[in-house]
């Protein structure tokens, strides 16, 4: 299991993160990434990782949870 954190106040809006995985990533009425899954299934570990890695403010942060 995945913890997916967005620190809001370094997102820009980009949305490539919700580009890669819509599951996990979305936006709010201002185009900011909310994340909807806080707790993500190993079945979507790659595209999670995929939309953090592509962000280009590094603002969303993905953890192992035990």
């Amino acid at each position: 299991m995945l913890k997916v954190t967005v620190d809001r106040n370094i997102c820009a809006g980009h949305a490539l993160c919700q580009a890669r995985c819509p599951e996990v990533y979305g936006a709010d009425e201002l185009g900011y990434c909310v994340i909807l899954m806080e707790d993500v299934p190993d079945s979507l570990r790659e595209q999670v990782e995929l939309g953090a890695k592509s962000c280009p403010e590094g603002a969303i942060k993905v953890t192992e949870v035990k």
